[in-house]
């Protein structure tokens, strides 16, 4: 089946860097490794190497890197931009204002208007916290508190790379001061902001990041595993488990087990080779209604349309072959859209 008439939701997403990149540099846009030696390998990776040929197709390229670099420092950078991100026919984009820094990538409102749909901001608890510095947990509380009110349409917390998952008992931070939040410090922000946002009455969907996705991070801490004591104590939150690999199974098994529980592979599609395995190990035990469709595309735009594409197409031949045919699409567009209407209310 083809998906692409159904438009996406993307309810994880990030700003972009308009710019014109070096080889090297467009390569490590593709990698989660910000260290330069691993850039050249990027070169040799299945998935770069598809991605050249899906861009390369796109822009109707010879199928080189070469070409498809050319391309991108000759043209201009919003219109390169904007071309790629309608062309993944998404409706409206959730994004994380935590990152890329406001003076490096687009703000909520340009990435919107790039992609021709609505954008609304998801609040990074973490930012809240280093922007307040000593009233860290009085701004998070106070940040969290109006949240809703100021046009968030959720939260995200990035603990699993700042000492990891398991708030109870949080890990210290390895290396010197970064000035950023980690360790203790971090956990009691994060439950600070778990806790102003559940007395609200009415709270915001949690986006957690579980996983693969930073290099910081320590990956068997980023088990979301580790998050069940705090998916019990917060039983009204909606918790939304991003990226999830290697993981997937385990949050699966979450969102098999909890009500307040969802997952995505976002991330996990466009960067592992095998798309379609990841949402088999999603759908294993997880509800088709608590799979939500999400790209973390983030600097560079290609990876919206990848993520898109790649996403529709494992997406087809995964529920074809679990489910009877007239049920394929309405489930596509559960995932792909209306799950992610109905979680945020949108």
């Amino acid at each position: 089946m083809d998906l692409w008439e159904l438009a996406l939701v993307d309810h994880h997403a990030h700003g972009i860097l308009l710019d014109r990149p070096t080889l090297e540099e467009f390569r490590g846009r593709f990698s989660e490794s910000p260290d330069p030696r691993q850039w050249p390998h990027v070169a040799n990776a299945v998935t770069y190497r598809r991605a050249i040929r899906s861009l390369a197709a796109f822009f109707d390229l010879a199928p080189t890197e070469e070409a498809v670099h050319r391309h991108r420092l000759e043209s201009d950078p919003s219109e390169y931009a904007a071309r790629l991100l309608r062309a993944t026919r998404t409706e409206l984009l959730l994004v994380d204002d935590g990152y890329p820094p406001p003076d490096e990538g687009t703000s909520v409102g340009e990435l919107g208007a790039l992609a021709g749909c609505e954008a609304r901001p998801v609040l990074r608890i973490e930012r809240v916290a280093e922007e307040a510095g000593a009233d860290a947990t009085d701004a998070v509380r106070q940040g969290v508190a109006t949240a809703r009110e100021r046009g968030f349409a959720g939260l995200k917390t990035i603990a699993a790379y700042r000492g990891g998952l398991d708030l109870a008992a949080p890990h210290a931070p390895t290396g010197g001061s970064t000035g950023r939040i980690e360790g203790r410090a971090m956990a009691e922000v994060v439950l600070a902001a778990l806790e102003s946002n559940e007395a609200t009455g009415d709270p915001l969907p949690v986006q957690v990041h579980t996983g693969f996705g930073d290099s910081d991070l320590h990956l068997p801490r980023a088990d979301p595993g580790h998050l069940k004591p705090l998916l019990e104590r917060f039983r009204k939150t909606p918790f939304v488990l991003l990226h999830c690999y290697p993981f997937v199974r385990e949050a699966g098994w979450l969102a098999h087990v909890y009500g307040n529980v969802y997952l995505d592979v976002s991330l996990t599609i466009p960067h592992v080779s095998r798309p379609a395995e990841a949402l088999r190990e999603a759908l294993e035990l997880a509800p088709l209604s608590k799979l939500l469709y999400a790209s973390d595309a983030a600097r560079t735009p290609e990876l919206y349309y990848l993520a898109a594409t790649w996403w529709r197409s494992a997406l087809a031949e995964v529920l074809e072959e679990l489910l009877p045919a007239a049920e394929v699409e309405p489930a596509a567009r559960m995932i792909l859209a209306d799950n992610a209407r109905s979680l945020y209310r949108l």
